[in-house]
Parts: C-alpha cells; sequence; structure tokens
C-alpha cells in the first residue's frame, strides 16, 4: 500500500512547543493531512512516555493507533470540522519517536547534532530512556541534550533494539545538524566511523531537498527523507516521506535499507527554509552564496560572522554540477501549505486566521486530505469546488511555478503563486468561496 509518514515532531514537554500537541490533536491533523503514519515525538520525557502508554494501543507490528474512546472523539471533531470525509478516512498509525540533541568535542571542534530516533516497542523505549538516563537529565525537555557522542549513541540506540533506525535530522541546519556549517562534519562517516553502515538515511531539512543533496556524491548510498519538526499540530506534512509498502515498522525500516518500497519525498520549497541563504537577522542582512556573500563570511553592516546558509554549505562539499544529467536526485515534491494559498488568494496575511481556517476546512471536506488535495486532486474538480482561480494556483504549486523569497538566519522564506499586480483581483473570487 502507499502512505505518507511524518516522524519528526515535538510533544508538550519540548520547549517552544504548543499545549495543543496531544495524541488526539496529532491523529486529528495527521487526518486532515493525508498523514498515514505519524511519529510519537520525545518518547524519551518519562512523563510523555507515560501519557503515550495510556493514549494507544497496539496496532500493525511496530505501529500504534489510538484507544478506541479518544479514536471516537477525533471522528467528532473532524466531522463537525469538515464533514464525513476526513471523518470516515483511516485512522493514523503512531510510530515510536524522539529527538536527540548531542554536544561533545571531536577533533578540536565542538559538535551539536541532532537525531531523529524511531523505536518499534515501548520496551525499546523504555531501554534507551533508561540508559540516557544515565547520561543526562531527561526530564528537563522532550528533546534533551546530551553530552554524547554521536556514535555512541548510535551504538546505545542499536543496543535497545536491533531494528532501531537513527536518522540524522535536518542534516544541513547550520547550528544542529550533522552536515552543519558551524558544528557538523563534512561526511556522515567522519561523524559515526565504524557504525556508519548502520545509517540508513539522512533527513533534508525544510532548506534543502533532494536535488541539492544530489550534488554531494558521498550521500548517494542513503536514503533520503522529510519530516514536518512540528511544533503545533498544524504543522504537521508540512514535509512528509512517501512509503510504498505493508503498512508495518519492520517493512518501512526496509524501504530505507533497499529503497524497495521507498516513494521519495515531499518538501518546502527550500528557499522558504529559515537558512537557506547566508545572513545576518539583526542588520537584515541577506545574501545569496553564489553571488554576493564576502569572502570573509563577515556581515558588510555590523563585521560580526553570517550565519552561513544550507546553500553555501552544500556548494562547499558539492562535488557535481546542479541538475547532472547521469545522477537523478531521489523523487521528491515541493509544496507550500493550502492554508498560505489560501491567505495570499484573500490578500491575509496571516494563514492562520478565521477566515483562512473556514475555506481550508471547506476544501478539505469536499476535496479530501491536503496533501492528496495539492499533488492528485484532478484541477477540473478544485475549480468546481472552489474556484478557477484556485486551480491555476495549484497548478502552478505543482509545475513548480513560484515566485521564492528566500530565507536567511532563523527568518523564514515566501512562496507566493501570484505576482503582486496578479493578486489584486483574487479577492473579488474568495466572496464566493468565504460564504459557506
Amino acid at each position: 500500500m502507499e502512505f505518507l509518514a511524518d516522524l519528526h515532531l515535538h510533544s508538550p514537554f519540548s520547549r517552544a512547543v504548543s499545549r495543543e500537541m496531544t495524541p488526539q490533536n496529532i491523529a486529528l491533523w495527521a487526518q486532515r493531512k493525508g498523514i498515514g503514519v505519524v511519529g510519537t515525538a520525545d518518547f524519551t520525557h518519562p512523563v510523555w512516555r507515560q501519557t503515550l502508554r495510556e493514549a494507544l494501543i497496539e496496532a500493525e507490528p511496530g505501529l500504534f493507533q489510538l484507544r478506541p474512546d479518544l479514536a471516537a472523539a477525533v471522528r467528532r471533531d473532524l466531522l463537525e470540522q469538515t464533514g464525513p470525509a476526513l471523518a470516515e478516512a483511516p485512522a493514523p498509525r503512531f510510530l515510536l519517536t524522539t529527538e536527540i540533541a548531542v554536544i561533545y568535542q571531536r577533533a578540536g571542534k565542538t559538535r551539536r547534532i541532532h537525531h531523529l530516533i524511531c523505536l518499534p516497542s515501548f520496551a525499546a523505549a523504555e531501554r534507551l530512556s533508561v540508559a540516557l538516563a544515565q547520561v543526562g537529565n531527561l526530564h528537563a525537555d522532550g528533546r534533551p541534550m546530551l553530552g554524547l557522542d554521536s556514535r555512541d549513541l548510535l551504538a546505545m540506540t542499536l543496543h535497545s533494539d536491533a531494528d532501531a533506525l537513527l536518522i540524522p535530522a535536518h542534516v544541513w541546519t547550520p547550528w544542529y545538524a550533522l552536515l552543519g556549517a558551524r558544528s557538523g562534519f563534512d561526511s556522515v562517516e567522519a561523524c559515526f566511523g565504524d557504525l556508519t553502515p548502520h545509517i540508513l538515511a539522512l533527513e533534508t531539512g525544510l532548506s534543502a531537498d533532494p536535488a541539492m543533496m544530489a550534488r554531494v556524491s558521498s550521500l548517494d548510498r542513503y536514503r533520503l527523507v522529510s519530516h514536518s519538526d512540528a511544533h503545533s499540530p498544524s504543522k504537521l506534512g508540512r514535509e512528509a516521506t512517501r512509503y510504498e509498502c505493508e503498512l508495518d515498522y519492520h517493512a518501512m525500516r526496509r524501504a530505507l535499507a533497499t529503497g524497495a518500497g521507498y516513494g521519495g519525498t515531499i518538501e518546502f520549497f527550500p528557499q522558504e527554509g529559515k537558512y537557506f541563504h547566508d545572513g545576518h537577522r539583526a542588520c537584515d542582512v541577506h545574501l545569496n552564496p553564489e553571488v554576493d556573500t564576502p569572502a570573509d563570511g563577515l556581515c558588510p553592516v555590523c563585521g560580526k560572522a553570517l550565519t552561513t546558509g544550507v546553500l553555501n554549505r552544500v556548494l562547499a562539499l558539492a562535488d557535481r554540477p546542479a541538475n547532472q544529467s547521469d545522477h537523478a536526485p531521489a523523487p521528491f515534491v515541493s509544496l507550500t501549505p493550502l492554508a498560505q494559498i489560501v491567505a495570499e488568494l484573500a490578500g491575509v496575511k496571516s494563514p492562520n486566521s478565521k477566515r483562512v481556517t473556514r475555506a481550508v476546512e471547506r476544501l478539505l471536506g469536499r476535496l479530501g486530505p491536503e496533501i492528496p488535495l495539492l499533488t492528485q486532486v484532478p484541477l477540473a474538480q478544485i475549480a468546481e469546488v472552489g474556484s478557477e482561480l484556485l486551480a491555476e494556483a495549484i497548478r502552478r504549486l505543482r509545475a513548480g511555478q513560484v515566485i521564492r523569497q528566500c530565507g536567511y538566519d532563523g527568518v523564514f522564506g515566501r512562496i507566493r503563486l501570484f505576482a503582486p499586480d496578479e493578486a489584486v483581483s483574487t479577492r473579488r473570487w474568495l466572496d464566493m468561496l468565504y460564504r459557506c
């Protein structure tokens, strides 16, 4: 079967995470987005792990689902929000996941690296959590920061369960990633040494995509995955990974190991990610490394160090030209959330406004979950339910015909589907959409 997975997210026990990230809300928003398997997040936190034990029951091998009373409550909420089409769709499965941040010294440099860990059972999660509690405090944050070498973390993870998965998270992020410019390594092997063969996949992160990663030949052997890193329910599914295998943890792991059953990724446009270009937010300096980043890497306004963006770091490690014809990237599509599209058409700044939310819920109720709507629903059907203009916006999105404003130094970029002179006419159409 074919399904989407979003395995990197956080619980309310992580810093700067919404209190709305409950198991019920995670399931509800996964269903709205069209996610078939969603991560639990933060299983190392003792209170959250107990919450998960109480909320989830076993489903397919290595996967879990909400207990019946909670699942019924989610169905009622979906019925009220969007109608029966989504409410009666298959409920998402949960997979036990956590993100571990480590900080350590190696080769005269401080390394700060984040890792996504996936396990097939609560017993394995308990074993790993007990081991990590000997290293640092697991109560302080759902995403703990531990003084532990990445290789040692991988060894402990494999010791907890032979079928465990450790995936280096958002691998290009400047500050906290395996290949990051500020604290990472130049290769996967330099980080994990003799245990490197146990690394099956790398997470692209919001500021990179498979086409960028294809420029670095040493990454060819790894499957590429994408996930939302969501801190609030509405952010679920902004990136995801497609599987074409049995709904089963072990089948998913085999897909990453062999490629059979791996279907590629759903990506942000990397320019929208908040570390795509070089820059210095305090001085509002934004620089394209292919054109105008100074050789000394210093802000031209204040003289402080620029934050090296993902594109710059990819260029530094690249040993292939862009779009090399004999090495196609892993399959992927780039999307921007439906709420952002509707907000642009409405001339509304916030995609979280009530007006936009009502319109999105109407569209989901008529056209189905968000990611299939953006990628598969026929444009004629979208035009009939919404308008010709919405259909044109989604046609442009699918074709990659978007206007890109690049992110830098922690500032998200922006993706637009219409130029300013086109957007004036969109507001007249939206009166129809919002009468519902």
